[in-house]
């Protein structure tokens, strides 16, 4: 056979696997959409806009307990090795991340055992900005959740709760700690009556908030934590971007990292519009 005829030969094999497999994609593509939108009617449809919603994770990131959370090492370098790799130490509870239930429990589930389900959320942000900007010890309560519902409806099933309080703007600065001269840090959380209040009466699967902790800086007792996160919820802290979105109607994207046995860890969060 010539040259000629071989290559062409290969050529129309190529092509004709080429449809098999476009055929084969959107097949697939089609049965998920069907499967989405029939098991996850809040889900947004048609989005628009995609948003991050994670900050980017440097050695300077603020921490809760202070130091840096984050220790890249070059292990190898363009020049020298004809490629580039770094090796990472990173605190499970850095810059934007995952409490895994496991976090305040003795035996929750761990983030590789978080159900793929509930890591895509219909999103409803609550919005404490005001009252956050002339208290730092400010909290999300149930009044707060009230005036929500009675303003979009009802928290979403599935749905991640998330308090807006501006804080993320602070980001960079020592006010995102917030620590005052005995150590004592003074930023916006949820309140432990919020949170009763959403395990009691709704089937929100996480809680975030754009500040450090799922409680406010000042609590002693993370009561929060020990309330959501052994029910088997999840939370995630340190949110960006909540101010870019509406109070309904986004869904979040949560690329939570999926490492055995851990308490939680970095995330990647994206919501559609």
């Amino acid at each position: 056979m010539c040259d000629l005829c071989v290559l062409e030969s290969v050529k129309d094999r190529m092509m004709s696997r080429r449809g098999l497999f476009k055929s084969a994609v959107g097949a697939a593509a089609a049965m998920t959409v069907g499967s989405a939108v029939g098991t996850r009617p809040a889900l947004a449809s048609a989005a628009q806009d995609v948003h991050d919603l994670t900050h980017t994770l440097s050695k300077d990131f603020p921490t809760f307990g202070g130091p840096s959370g984050y220790r890249p090492e070059q292990v190898a370098n363009f020049a020298e090795n004809g490629y580039n790799m770094f090796t990472l130490v990173i605190d499970e509870h850095t810059g934007t991340h995952i409490d895994a239930p496991l976090h305040f429990s003795a035996d929750g589930a761990s983030v590789d055992e978080l159900p793929v389900g509930q890591l895509i959320c219909p999103l409803a942000i609550i919005d404490i900005a005001e009252k956050a900007a002339s208290d730092a010890d400010a909290q999300l309560t149930p009044d707060d959740i009230k005036a929500w519902i009675a303003a979009h409806g009802p928290i979403p099933e599935g749905a991640c709760v998330a308090m807006y309080s501006g804080w993320a703007e602070k980001v960079g600065t020592d006010l995102f700690r917030n620590a005052d001269k005995d150590g004592v840090m003074h930023f916006p959380g949820f309140h432990i009556e919020a949170t009763q209040m959403l395990l009691e009466e709704t089937r929100a699967a996480a809680i975030a908030v754009d500040t450090l902790s799922l409680d406010y800086g000042a609590s002693a007792d993370f009561a929060t934590h020990y309330a959501w996160l052994p029910a088997g919820r999840y939370g995630i802290e340190c949110v960006a971007n909540l101010d870019k979105l509406p109070a309904t109607g986004a869904t979040m994207i949560v690329g939570a990292p999926k490492h055995k046995g851990s308490t939680g860890g970095p995330a990647r969060l994206m919501a559609l519009v």
